[in-house]
């Protein structure tokens, strides 16, 4: 494609898709809008409760034969999505940068990641398989069979809009199972182009189904009585006081992943232009609205010559930061998804600056390349003299804001860690393998990185969290996700 070609050329209508079939809604219509452009490219509805009332009797009826196709017949159409998503790769990465911001670097990283995931769930014939044993007593045998269990609902957020939902579907429909995706409704598109390739796969109505929506929808998930379990991404307050405590009235089993505000520690020995690298990605790719962002650098030791000249190489690397259309190939940070969270964030920024942080680099004052208007725009910002308890050091800002926070040593840098409540994604920048096990075998997270500043596992590993940052037992991708999807049949067998 060509530079800045959008796949999205004029106002899209979005229809939910609920058994195999395209239907507009009757809900309110709301508008989509690229936040680099301020264009509206989408309207979308908010569909009612009845709506997704019915996607979930369409996928209940069609769950009893989806259950009975094998395990190698549901991987065949898995395959088909993964070749057609290769197919079509560019033109959704695209689509993810249209509606959400980020750079088409991010947005095919994105993809990528979400494709690994079916790659993986194209394995269930293996992954899914039981176990036995003969003669646990005289003449009677005894083995497991991982059994799908029904309807399962995906409630999205507006960051990863085409991954995320990737991280629960595949394994759900290879398992067995029946899906209702609800996207976040900023950002629809990715979803119902996913859909339209879903279709073009040959998966059977009902085995696969979106509902756009708001409150209502998400009410109707969580109350019907044929959904048996969902999958959640947002915010700590609604993972904890509405997915796990409506889940566990009514007996729905439930992975939730919540807020972040994940620390960088720095050592004084790490490699400075390596760390500095990882730093600008970590802290200000995705324009921070990510929950495996670094939020906060602790910078380890009492040289204040190693910091001061680390600090102004941070300093000067993220004030050359290109600002932009994300789908310009030189941009390096598109802007925040929308007014709202960018005035949400010079909230933040204006508190950092009440609390006494020393703001050594302004987001507020940024340029953006090309014409484009500064309505979602923000640049990196950067302060120093944090203290943890300062609540730009201690709570979720989503947005590309770096406070720098100092430690003694390693042991404080971990116990300043591990008194903030979230526990995402915690890293270590160090070439001391000492101190790397010492990082990683106390820190108090559910993804820890080496010298890694973006956390994120791969599609055959689960993603972890721990505290406030994850609800539930399981979790998302790979053998966690298929033990979330099945239960354990346990057959004990004697014939005479």
């Amino acid at each position: 494609m060509a530079l800045l070609e959008e796949p999205i050329k004029e106002v899209k209508v979005i229809k939910n898709y609920i058994n195999g079939e395209w239907v507009e809604s009757k809900g309110e219509i709301k508008d989509v809008v690229n936040p680099a452009t301020c264009q509206t490219i989408a309207k979308v509805p908010v569909s009612t409760k009845e709506e997704m009332d019915a996607a979930i009797e369409a996928a209940k009826e069609a769950f009893p034969d989806w259950r009975r196709t094998t395990p190698l017949a549901r991987s065949r159409h898995l395959f088909r999505l993964k070749e057609l998503l290769e197919e079509n790769f560019e033109e959704v990465s695209r689509i993810q940068t249209q509606e959400h911001g980020k750079t088409i670097d991010e947005s095919r990283g994105e993809t990528r990641r979400g494709i690994e995931n079916v790659e993986v769930a194209c394995g269930i014939p293996t992954l899914m398989q039981g176990y036995y044993s003969e003669d646990i007593a005289t003449g009677i045998d005894e083995w497991v069979i991982p059994t799908p269990l029904g309807v399962f609902g995906i409630i999205a957020p507006f960051n990863f809009p085409f991954m995320i939902p990737l991280w629960s579907a595949p394994y759900a429909v290879a398992t067995g199972n029946c899906i209702v995706v609800k996207p976040s409704p900023e950002v629809p598109n990715s979803q119902a182009r996913l859909a339209e390739l879903v279709e073009e796969a040959g998966f059977p109505p009902g085995v696969w189904n979106i509902v756009n929506g708001e409150k209502a929808v998400v009410n109707s998930i969580l109350e019907h009585p044929d959904m048996v379990g969902v999958t959640f991404v947002g915010r700590t307050s609604t993972a904890r006081d509405v997915i796990c405590r409506r889940c566990g009235e009514t007996g729905k089993r439930y992975i939730a992943q919540a807020s972040a505000k994940n620390f960088m520690t720095i050592m004084p020995d790490c490699n400075v232009e390596s760390t500095i690298a990882a730093m600008m990605t970590s802290f200000f790719g995705n324009t921070g609205q990510r929950c495996l962002s670094a939020a906060n650098a602790v910078i380890v030791g009492d040289d204040d010559a190693f910091y001061k000249s680390f600090v102004v190489k941070v300093v000067d690397r993220a004030s050359k930061i290109k600002i932009g259309y994300g789908l310009d190939e030189s941009i390096q940070m598109g802007p925040v998804r929308d007014i709202g969270k960018k005035e949400n964030i010079i909230r933040y920024i204006e508190t950092g600056i009440k609390e006494g942080a020393k703001l050594t680099l302004d987001g507020r004052k940024f340029k953006v390349a090309g014409d484009y208007p500064d309505t979602c725009f923000l640049g990196p910002t950067i302060f120093e003299d944090v203290a943890p308890d300062m609540r730009v050091g201690s709570e979720e800002i989503f947005g590309p804001v770096m406070c720098i926070i100092r430690a003694r040593d390693l042991s404080e840098a971990i116990k300043i860690s591990n008194a903030n409540p979230y526990g995402n994604g915690n890293s270590i920048f160090t070439t001391n393998g000492k101190s790397a096990r010492e990082f990683q075998y106390n820190i108090t997270s559910g993804n820890v990185g080496i010298n890694i500043g973006i956390v994120a596992p791969m599609a055959f590993f689960p993603f972890s969290g721990m505290k406030d940052s994850f609800f539930g037992i399981l979790h998302t991708q790979g053998q966690d996700a298929v033990r979330f999807f099945t239960e354990s049949k346990v057959i004990i067998q004697r014939w005479f």
